[in-house]
């Protein structure tokens, strides 16, 4: 995991972005994406990173997966409860985001 945001309180979840995350949003597909994603929705996921109008769990095989919906695009994260932390893990098209790879 590369980058930690900072937040105001000590019971707010902290954002952390892998790797992975951070090479897609670097992409031109996405890179417009990421100051409303910076700005709008990661205090949103500070907060309550569990529920939300755009916020749903993920079943099956990814049941520990959470997915943001923004419009036509996908944003995965996974939620370390005990850590109070946030992991963004990948951002995708809703196309190509349930495909199988």
């Amino acid at each position: 995991m590369q980058k930690m945001a900072d937040t105001e309180s000590s019971s707010e979840f902290q954002i952390a972005e892998t790797k992975n995350f951070e090479d897609k949003i670097a992409k031109p597909d996405f890179k417009n994406l990421y100051s409303k994603i910076h700005d709008y929705i990661y205090p949103q996921l500070r907060r309550n990173p569990f529920f939300g109008p755009n916020i749903k769990k993920l079943k099956g095989e990814f049941e520990n997966v959470y997915r943001y919906r923004i419009g036509d695009f996908r944003l995965f994260y996974l939620i370390e409860d005990k850590k109070i932390l946030v992991v963004m893990i990948d951002i995708e098209k809703r196309k190509d985001a349930y495909k199988n790879k």
